[in-house]
């Protein structure tokens, strides 16, 4: 994953123990000062004065330091804590007690030198790691481990495992806040899109609703002369071609726009899950998935069929890889292909999936209200590229959060057909739709070009106590 999201805050601990070399401690802020510079990361640390060297070893210091996060509270995302000898691991649980922060933890230890195992140089990180894990353990805190037992600052492998730190950091945080924004009511035939508001209120999820008819009824009392509507219509113009529909149908589109955009900023909302089959066929007369694939794109996720746990999964993947996420349907078999799937929707996508992105319309759900009642919906095939797919879905029987999550990758295969759609092999792809049945998950998945899934799996299972179950 490139480091392309962006900076994030961290606070830091340094452990110390007073029979191991202190000089470690301080060439330790200087690798970090160059892993931190590369990664993106901004530090909250201790410095070299408040401390011996700025390391936490004695509960004064553990308090010293829990201060110092709790001053920076709003800001910090994670911590990670660095082991350059032994460490004291009751300083480090108690730095994070006193914190009282609910953040995710990165442990890191160092390597020991073949040629520096002498008593003024040695380490013995590798068993320090254990000890601090231990009793971060005892203590009830959550935390995550390096790809390497011990590992350098400066080692690549160490990079890689902070910049999927700061992943796991995002989607924590978003997860733990997020507000979704419930447009409309379920439409009857998509028992399937059904979820447990109070439970995703339990982790911090927050859903606002709204009629659909009031959104209508605000879309019906603006004109093609308002400002608003202008401003919308250019920015539909400018993001994709609008093929042959027509000039009235377009300002219809970017009225529905506007109203949409103003309901997401009155609320704070990070993402929209929005009725459509048919209401809005039905009582507007247009489909509203150029605006949904314009808020996708611009991070800001939103799915059909008023799925506010798919517009979820949108988010997470969203947050996970810093690109944006679709909703799509397990649609088709690939002609005798086992491994290979049709994913599909009527047009909703993000413009990321969509080189070719056309405003057209939805022939199937056209056949029943009128293919004129549907201009809006997006026409586009997704080329190759990475992809992790997953959904997360309540179990109200069970009063959990469950998830599954993948990898595979999109691909070029022949796909002679309409909508938005893209072809996926998945190993062992009989298997996984096994699964998907018997455990009762939807037919809507989420696709994101990326490969993130043990992101995801780390911020669901670990800090988000989730059931997952991981496919790849």
């Amino acid at each position: 994953m490139k480091n392309n999201e962006g900076n994030i805050t961290l606070g830091v601990i340094i452990g110390n123990r007073d029979f191991f070399p202190d000089k470690l401690v301080g060439e330790c802020r200087a690798d970090l000062t160059k892993a931190f510079e590369k990664a993106g990361v901004t530090p909250i640390m201790l410095n070299e004065t408040d401390t011996k060297l700025g390391g936490v070893e004695t509960f004064i210091e553990a308090q010293k330091c829990a201060a110092l996060f709790r001053k920076h509270a709003d800001t910090i995302a994670g911590v990670l804590v660095v082991l350059p000898n032994f460490g004291d691991e009751k300083g480090i649980a108690e730095t994070l007690k006193l914190s009282g922060l609910n953040v995710p933890v990165l442990i890191q230890a160092y390597p020991d030198d073949l040629n520096k195992m002498d008593v003024v140089n040695r380490r013995d990180a590798w068993c320090g790691k254990i000890s601090v894990c231990n009793n971060l353990y005892q203590f009830g805190i959550k935390y995550s481990l390096t790809t390497k037992h011990v590992v350098h600052p400066l080692d690549e492998s160490f990079h890689q495992d902070l910049l999927n730190f700061k992943a796991v950091c995002r989607v924590v945080k978003g997860m733990r806040t997020v507000r979704i924004g419930a447009v409309g009511a379920r439409p009857g035939g998509f028992n399937t899109v059904r979820y447990s508001e109070k439970i995703l209120q339990r982790n911090g999820i927050s859903v606002v609703t709204t009629d659909l008819s009031a959104i209508l009824g605000n879309a019906n009392k603006l004109t093609k002369d308002d400002g608003i509507v202008k401003e919308r219509l250019e920015k539909i113009k400018a993001y994709s071609s609008t093929g042959r529909t027509p000039d009235d149908r377009l300002i219809q589109i970017a009225k529905l726009d506007a109203v949409l955009h103003e309901f997401m900023q009155e609320n704070a909302l990070d993402a929209t899950a929005i009725q459509c089959w048919t209401s809005l066929q039905q009582n507007y007369g247009c489909n509203v998935c150029t605006s949904m694939s314009m808020m996708s794109e611009n991070m800001l996720p939103s799915a059909c069929e008023v799925d506010v746990t798919g517009t979820l999964t949108m988010y997470a993947m969203q947050l996970a890889s810093s690109s944006p996420s679709a909703l799509v349907d397990w649609n088709n078999n690939y002609s005798d292909d086992e491994n290979k799937c049709v994913l599909f929707h009527c047009g909703n996508w993000a413009k990321s999936f969509l080189p070719d992105i056309e405003i057209s319309t939805a022939p199937i759900i056209g056949t029943s209200v009128g293919e004129e009642n549907t201009y809006g919906a997006l026409a586009g095939r997704t080329p190759a590229m990475p992809l992790t797919y997953g959904r997360i879905s309540t179990d109200d029987s069970k009063g959990i959060i469950k998830a599954y999550i993948g990898e595979g990758m999109l691909t070029d295969d022949p796909l002679n057909t309409f909508g938005t759609r893209a072809v996926a092999k998945i190993n062992d792809l009989q298997g996984l739709m096994q699964f998907v049945c018997r455990n009762g998950f939807e037919h809507h998945v989420v696709m994101n070009a990326s490969k993130t899934s043990a992101i995801l799996r780390e911020s669901f299972e670990n800090y988000m106590g989730w059931e997952v179950s991981v496919f790849n």
